[in-house]
């Protein structure tokens, strides 16, 4: 009949619609993703080559066994983590004008294993997401490019690796910086996950056929404010001072290319043959200890990053750090006349510490990845307590680089049994110096993928 023509017509209108739409947004996917300008990225809008839009992801999981880390404190201690749950988001306006706009889940690394400060596990508190860079870039050419907003302090490699350019899954081992361990910015705080908010320069020469790269940064760093009484102030640096921070590297071999100023802890032979050498710091006057014993605060880091591919294609990393912190006397720590916001002073890390880790990637690929075993020792010597160390032992399978990684070790020293709760504090609780823990073993298996 009419009517049933008519109705058969609308339903093949409806079906070609639906065939319409779904072959668009198939269309639009397989556009963004054969549009990635670099690793960092994942799909992009692209205008033309001066503007465009790229939106990623980034997240890591993990399992822990813990030797007497229960709460009775006689049994392993099992546990599963969201350790890092990220949105990037990048772009260009302008030939030389672009941004970075990245966010994290800042409470849910409750497994520790990922930097940054921890909160108690609590509804409401361990999965908020929040700004974790914000980012103005003017980027003029190679010699000259400044940055403004929250990024990362310009220090050392492993700190700009952040997690998910590290070669091992848990990098952070040494001393943490005080954007590290801060938990605010501003008053009553130093900065977060390594981020504060301030202006970066940097640039890059040839020199002799070699890569030399500068990068010097201005922050706001540690800073007090009222104390818990009307009236009264407390904390260091009350004067405001700005925290002076910056990194020299130099690449003897292939120039190492990552986005601004980032780092990587391996390229997984991509590269090619990579030797840096790079030496960083910064420095705060009174930014450490308390309100009536002030101190200044300085950090002198220097790393290495070794990498040769040989011809099977299999590829050997190398990887190591120093450094040597500046915090004050015990005094500056003990003082009865501490206020908030920084009621127990600001527990800056004073004294040394060495990390170094070799691997080799086996060139042959079993299943879809790559075998990468390696062995990693980390020293920490505090002025204020005894000195620490840790082994580590094993094993990532490389699926993706840094985007698909699979990673499994076993870890025995006393770390994460010290009086500390981290080696990035001073080492002592309760204004106590305190002691070395008893020996720990661990284990772990962890996944990080990215877009």
């Amino acid at each position: 009949t009419g009517y049933g023509r008519l109705l058969l017509m609308k339903v093949k209108q409806s079906r070609w619609k639906m065939f319409v739409v779904a072959g668009a947004a198939m269309a639009f996917v397989v556009g963004m993703v054969s549009t990635v300008p670099n690793v960092y990225a994942g799909g992009t809008i692209k205008v033309d080559d001066d503007k465009w839009i790229s939106i990623g992801m980034g997240t890591r999981t993990s399992f822990s066994m813990s030797e007497d880390g229960s709460a009775s404190g006689a049994q392993w201690n099992n546990k599963f983590g969201v350790d890092n749950a990220r949105i990037y988001i990048n772009g260009k306006v302008h030939k030389y004008v672009g941004f970075e706009f990245n966010t994290e889940c800042f409470n849910c690394g409750n497994s520790g294993q990922a930097a940054g400060p921890r909160t108690s596990n609590t509804f409401g508190s361990n999965s908020g997401m929040g700004m974790l860079d914000v980012i103005g870039k003017f980027e003029i050419n190679e010699l000259v490019n400044v940055w403004f907003g929250r990024m990362l302090v310009p220090t050392e490699r492993g700190e700009l690796n952040g997690p998910f350019y590290h070669a091992v899954y848990d990098g952070f081992r040494t001393p943490l910086n005080p954007a590290d361990f801060s938990t605010n910015f501003g008053a009553g705080g130093a900065g977060m996950y390594g981020r504060d908010n301030g202006v970066t320069f940097f640039g890059k020469i040839h020199p002799g056929g070699t890569h030399l790269q500068y990068v010097a940064g201005l922050f706001t760093g540690t800073q007090s404010g009222p104390g818990t009484t009307a009236g009264t102030l407390g904390g260091p640096n009350l004067r405001n001072s700005l925290k002076y921070a910056g990194r020299l590297t130099w690449n003897l071999l292939n120039e190492e290319k990552n986005p601004g100023y980032y780092t990587s802890g391996t390229y997984y032979g991509t590269a090619g043959d990579i030797l840096a050498l790079a030496v960083g710091g910064e420095y705060q006057n009174a930014a450490a200890g308390s309100l009536a014993n002030p101190a200044p605060f300085g950090a002198f880091t220097s790393d290495i990053l070794f990498e040769k591919v040989f011809s099977d294609k299999g590829v050997f990393t190398f990887n190591a750090e120093y450094k040597r912190y500046w915090a004050g006397s015990l005094a500056s720590f003990t003082d009865a006349s501490a206020t908030a916001p920084f009621a127990t002073n600001f527990p800056i890390f004073g004294g040394t510490s060495f990390t170094g880790y070799a691997m080799y990637l086996f060139p042959q690929e079993v299943g879809i990845g790559r075998f990468q075993p390696y062995g990693r020792y980390t020293f920490v010597n505090s002025v204020y307590q005894n000195a620490l160390d840790e082994f580590e032992a094993g094993v990532n399978y490389v699926i993706a680089g840094h985007n698909a990684r699979i990673s499994t070790w076993w870890r025995h020293g006393n770390l994460s049994t010290s009086a500390s709760n981290y080696p990035g504090t001073t080492g002592f609780a309760g204004g106590v110096a305190g002691l070395a823990g008893a020996h720990q073993d661990s284990f772990h298996v962890a996944l990080q993928l990215q877009y």
